[in-house]
């Protein structure tokens, strides 16, 4: 049993995830290293990579060139992932056959027949062209069986149309002016291979998570990628199938995987103090998920974690949550939690790297 601190676990991550030091590569290779960044917000994601070394608009150009592909992924959300990674988290996912279940069916009024029935009208409406949603709906209600379906499709949730990404039939397209387009991920993605089977795609899954947010255990990569909708036993097994790759690592008390290649590299990291400014929705804290307390004290949790799904920016220092910030005016909030000391010269340093990061130049203020 290999046993580290949390201080050498969130310096091993910041190293890993390219916070401390940035990468400055391609958008490409921040990406891959994330596990995708979430995009539900474009800016977020843009934020996400630039504080990482990659230039803002980095995201969207790559989606443009194929480098990355946007699509519902990791607990129903959209993120700007790499196609590979993309492939297997749609394999994952659709391995869950969440719309299968009772509940799905009754709050969404789509069976599992007519689930089937719509990847294959979408697979072939956008087999070589992108549609906006509005374009999209009309085809697909031009088609009998599906009139009941109509708001669900038009909602902005995308609930009906994430089985269909999940099974390879639709990713985000290029935008067209201010709207958003679907299409098919070969008309994106070149050389796209479709979706590989999920003992396949699992150890891709999970070798790319452990080496961003190890150690972690099979129920907290599951919580990451399904909110826990996967049997436990077939996760459990993905884990045991990797056997020597991987390594058991106990922290503080808690128990967890790593992969083997990055445990001298974990037992040698040297932690610091130093402040580092986050934006919203960063892959940093929605990797482990807001819950890990050892990242993010319970009683603060409420301040990231918000209402309506919002992920706040935030402030690490050692590489833990130490508080949050917002942009106003060209003005760093920053509101630190109860009984955090931020020293300016640190701080003042921080709010530099964001600014030259995100092309801004900031002053700083605490609340």
């Amino acid at each position: 049993m290999v046993s580290v601190g949390w201080d050498q676990v969130f310096a091993w991550r910041l190293g890993r995830q390219f916070v401390a030091p940035r990468s400055g590569g391609a958008v490409e290779e921040i990406a891959g290293r994330l596990v995708g960044v979430q995009a539900q917000v474009a800016s977020a994601a843009e934020t996400a990579v630039a504080v990482r070394g990659a230039s803002v608009g980095s995201v969207g150009a790559a989606l443009s060139a194929g480098g990355l592909v946007k699509t519902w992924a990791m607990r129903g959300t959209l993120h700007a992932m790499v196609p590979e990674q993309a492939a297997a988290a749609s394999a994952l996912m659709g391995s869950a056959r969440t719309w299968e279940k009772p509940s799905w069916v009754k709050t969404f009024g789509a069976t599992p027949d007519q689930v089937a029935a719509l990847v294959e009208v979408v697979s072939g409406v956008l087999a070589e062209q992108a549609l906006t949603r509005e374009e999209l709906v009309a085809a697909v209600l031009a088609e009998p069986g599906f009139e009941h379906l109509g708001e669900q499709l038009r909602s902005g949730w995308g609930a009906v149309l994430k089985p269909l990404a999940w099974q390879g039939a639709l990713c985000h397209g290029p935008m067209r002016g201010t709207k958003i387009t679907f299409t098919a991920p070969g008309n994106v993605v070149p050389g796209w291979a479709g979706l590989p089977e999920p003992d396949v795609a699992a150890p891709e899954l999970i070798r790319a998570y452990l080496g961003a947010y190890g150690p972690a255990t099979p129920e907290t990569f599951d919580a990451w990628l399904s909110r826990n909708s996967l049997r436990k036993t077939v996760v459990r097994g993905w884990f045991a199938a990797l056997g020597e790759e991987l390594t058991e690592v106990e922290v503080e008390g808690r128990k967890g995987w790593l992969l083997t290649e990055f445990v001298d590299e974990l037992r040698s990291a040297t932690p610091d103090d130093a402040i580092h400014l986050l934006g919203p929705f960063d892959q940093y804290v929605l990797g482990p998920g807001t819950g890990d307390t050892a990242l993010l004290p319970s009683e603060h949790r409420v301040k990231v974690s918000r209402t309506a799904g919002w992920i706040s920016p935030l402030v690490l220092v050692g590489g833990r949550i130490a508080g949050t910030w917002e942009q106003q005016d060209g003005q760093v909030v920053v509101t630190p939690f109860d009984g955090v000391r931020l020293p300016p010269r640190a701080l003042n340093a921080a709010v530099e790297r964001l600014g030259s990061a995100i092309g801004n130049t900031l002053t700083v203020r605490i609340e």
